[in-house]
């Protein structure tokens, strides 16, 4: 009798740990996806955060061209991955995630991190001007012509630290002025496809001192997208995810477990 328990307990050990691999192997993929004047390193702090909870971790790189094509990257990128993926957009990424996801099946969860989150047949600069508070336009330098007849848009870098980044610390915020990444003023003016959160869960988290998309703005959006929950920081400047990346993670593993 008393080896049969053992054995039992044997057993019972394994199928636990079977158990808790499988919940491991299930946890979602999240795929980060960064706005206009950053790039994929802005999600590095979230990023220590999620892989501390065994999360796989993909900060994108969103080529900042048109809400299409970058969609399509997205998606691309979304639909290699096996198993369960939660989508995350900061700023502009946010109309991306919101276009990329349509159709995938993959995907179970968004989260807008002081982004946008259009309807059908609105654009950034829609939603930009449709509250006031927003001090971006004046802190932009003069749009760098392309080849193509398009223009590529960045903020001046003395300006940076004080309209993106006012709550990061003067180095970092120095340092990400002069690694942002432009992009093509056509994409803040593209109207966006039937959004992916009017048919996958979404959450939202801003901050009250964010001066390029109003926190009006993105309340407003985040009541319309029926947000599941809503994070409201404090002060929080554009580059939450650079200055919270704590509470930024948290919320995307509140999406990742539902």
């Amino acid at each position: 009798m008393r080896n049969f328990l053992k054995g039992l307990l044997a057993v019972s050990t394994l199928s636990l740990a079977a158990s808790a691999a499988l919940a491991a192997d299930n946890k979602p993929t999240i795929v980060l996806v960064h706005g206009a004047f950053a790039g994929s390193s802005s999600w590095n702090g979230v990023y220590a955060e999620l892989s501390k909870k065994g999360y796989t971790v993909i900060a994108a790189a969103n080529p900042l061209r048109s809400v299409a094509g970058d969609g399509a990257a997205v998606a691309a990128l979304a639909k290699s991955i096996n198993g369960p993926v939660v989508l995350v957009g900061h700023s502009y990424g946010g109309a991306v995630i919101s276009a990329a996801a349509n159709g995938l099946s993959n995907v179970k969860a968004l989260v807008y991190v002081a982004a946008f989150a259009p309807d059908q047949g609105e654009s950034a600069l829609d939603l930009t001007g449709k509250f006031p508070g927003s001090t971006l336009p004046p802190t932009l330098a003069a749009p760098v012509k392309l080849a193509d007849g398009g223009e590529d848009l960045y903020v001046q870098q003395d300006k940076f630290p004080k309209q993106f980044a006012a709550d990061v610390p003067l180095a970092q915020a120095r340092a990400m002025a002069a690694t942002q990444r432009p992009i093509a003023a056509a994409a803040l003016k593209e109207a966006a496809p039937a959004p992916a959160w009017k048919s996958i869960p979404s959450w939202s988290i801003y901050g009250t001192g964010d001066l390029n998309i109003p926190p009006q703005a993105m309340a407003f959006m985040a009541e319309r997208a029926q947000s599941k929950k809503t994070v409201v920081i404090k002060n929080g400047s554009h580059a939450l995810m650079v200055s919270h990346p704590k509470e930024v993670a948290a919320l995307i593993q509140e999406a990742a477990a539902n």
